[in-house]
């Protein structure tokens, strides 16, 4: 039963309906016998400022923050983790004595959920799909620990620009960029490649159907690919994978863990992941 008690966390953004984190956060919560709700908060962008002004005097203890928010929060935060700074997303909010501090737990779980399926990284060539949010957080998180990174865009001025800002922050990194449109001749030319999909392509709803792999280019047998997208549980990317006979995962893994970080900022309980997962298992 929530009372007068129970701590406030949520999340922001626009829409929210869809999402499956009520779920999962709640359900940690009530494993650890924590008086804690999750709760969905659709913000429209116009009306982010208020909403933010408005979290420590209603008494929430933090939120988390998805698209389309990631970026326009920085502007109204109190402080923010160099992280994500450089990575130029906040994903998580603490708030703390009237201040809201924020997080980026995204490239994190993203690395987690690489370690959990036994992936050395160091040297490694990985080759990056997209070039927005969750690119950013892709690219830093794999640079970070030395895997040489090529990202290729729609767009490959925005590519451009993402390796641009983040070889500033991390000046030993090797990141290249290139258009999106020559992803199967990149990969073919790389040994043991991780391939890894931020864009939305796959994801259920209307681009369930679609690929940013070309249809009917091959994909090397020795490739680790990784799909952002958590819904539906095979993307069309990870079935041609699959028949090209690659190692594949889809995002559930990095949602987990990167809420299991933001629960942890909040509550300064670890949550147990895999009650997390289950809450949110779409298999």
């Amino acid at each position: 039963m929530i009372t007068a008690r129970t701590q406030l966390t949520g999340l922001l953004g626009w829409p929210v309906g869809h999402s499956v984190s009520p779920a999962m956060h709640n359900a940690a919560a009530a494993a650890l016998g924590l008086d804690w709700v999750y709760v969905p908060l659709p913000v429209r962008p116009e009306a982010l400022p208020l909403a933010l002004g408005g979290l420590a005097a209603l008494g929430f203890r933090g939120v988390n923050v998805t698209v389309p928010h990631k970026a326009a929060v920085l502007s109204y935060l109190d402080a923010v983790y160099p992280v994500a700074e450089v990575i130029g997303a906040v994903n998580t909010i603490v708030v703390g004595d009237g201040r809201l501090t924020g997080f980026n737990t995204d490239w994190s779980g993203f690395l987690a959920d690489l370690d959990d399926h036994g992936l050395a990284l160091g040297g490694r060539e990985c080759v990056v799909l997209g070039a927005g949010g969750s690119a950013r957080a892709v690219v830093y998180a794999l640079a970070s620990v030395g895997a040489r990174v090529t990202v290729l865009a729609r767009r490959p001025e925005q590519a451009a620009q993402l390796v641009a800002e983040l070889g500033t922050a991390l000046p030993g990194a090797t990141l290249t960029t290139g258009a999106l449109a020559a992803a199967a001749e990149v990969v073919g030319g790389v040994y043991h490649p991780i391939l890894v999909n931020t864009t939305p392509l796959g994801m259920a709803g209307a681009n369930a159907e679609q690929s940013p792999w070309p249809a009917g280019a091959p994909l090397p047998a020795d490739a680790f690919v990784y799909d952002l997208v958590y819904n539906p549980p095979l993307t069309p990317l990870l079935r041609q994978a699959q028949a090209a006979g690659c190692r594949v995962a889809n995002g559930l893994g990095m949602l987990v863990n990167q809420a299991a970080e933001a629960f942890e900022l909040w509550t300064n309980h670890k949550p147990d992941r895999e009650v997390m997962r289950r809450a949110v298992s779409l298999e």
